[in-house]
């Protein structure tokens, strides 16, 4: 469980640095979607967390938690 941690974790904090950089670029460029983006980000920013979160306890609550093998 500690690997898949590791590798949630991962993929989590690289979805929230590619949406802070499109929102950056966004803003750099002026787009009107720029509005969108920021938006978007702030969600992920919550969402992203808490969605590995909720993938973290109900893989455990199937597979019966932490066994150190």
């Amino acid at each position: 469980m500690k690997k898949g941690k590791r590798i949630l974790a991962m993929i989590g904090a690289v979805i929230l640095v590619g949406l802070y950089v499109a929102t950056l670029v966004s803003a750099i460029l002026a787009t009107p979607a720029t509005d969108d983006f920021f938006k978007a980000s702030l969600l992920a920013t919550l969402l992203v967390p808490l969605l590995i979160y909720v993938y973290m306890l109900i893989y455990r609550l199937i597979f019966g938690g932490d066994s150190k093998k």
